[in-house]
């Protein structure tokens, strides 16, 4: 399980981070899914740190979406808190979390919908199947049994943190284009 950023100061700072290195107006909806990527913060802590960074003028609505829906962009004192204070949480986290962020707004612009899900044989593994499906048409989807549950919710939260990255490296397998893979 991920440590965790509990502290409101550091939700914070976190959320400000992201924003910030992502730079451009995003619906809260959006911010929290790019701030929950990784589990780091939970949900109720994010919603009460960005209700206070909106009130503390660290965010501000900048705009709407095509339906009406509120954008929001870090302030320029908001940049400097995020810019001073990041040092604060763990650059392992950060980075992480932005790389995690980065890949979910790609695919999210898209229009791409990652799912995962985890079925119990009577053998005791785990049918693990991965989805990934944009607009009407299916990318990808395999299933792979896992020999545990603990295996299968590796596979579940690897795919979900990296799906682009396991897409690609399909592909490539399925194209040939990894020799360094195969025996010679």
């Amino acid at each position: 399980m991920p440590s965790s950023v509990r502290n409101l100061n550091n939700v914070k700072i976190f959320v400000l981070y992201l924003m910030r290195n992502i730079n451009y107006p995003m619906s809260f909806a959006t911010v929290n899914d790019i701030v929950r990527q990784n589990d780091y913060v939970m949900y109720l802590d994010f919603a009460e740190a960005f209700h206070a960074m909106l009130d503390g003028g660290l965010i501000k609505e900048d705009g709407r979406d095509e339906l009406d829906t509120p954008l929001y962009s870090v302030t320029r004192k908001g940049a400097i808190v995020a810019d001073e204070l990041h040092r604060d949480i763990s650059p392992a986290i950060l980075d992480q979390s932005l790389r995690c962020a980065l890949r979910y707004l790609d695919f999210a612009q898209r229009g791409v919908v990652v799912d995962s899900t985890a079925e119990r044989q009577s053998d005791g593994t785990f049918n693990v199947t991965l989805t990934l499906k944009e607009k009407d048409k299916i990318l990808l989807s395999t299933t792979v049994n896992a020999d545990s549950e603990y295996r299968s919710h590796q596979l579940r939260q690897t795919f979900r943190d990296r799906p682009d990255v396991i897409y690609r490296g399909i592909l490539a397998l399925l194209a040939g284009k990894v020799d360094f893979l195969f025996d010679k």
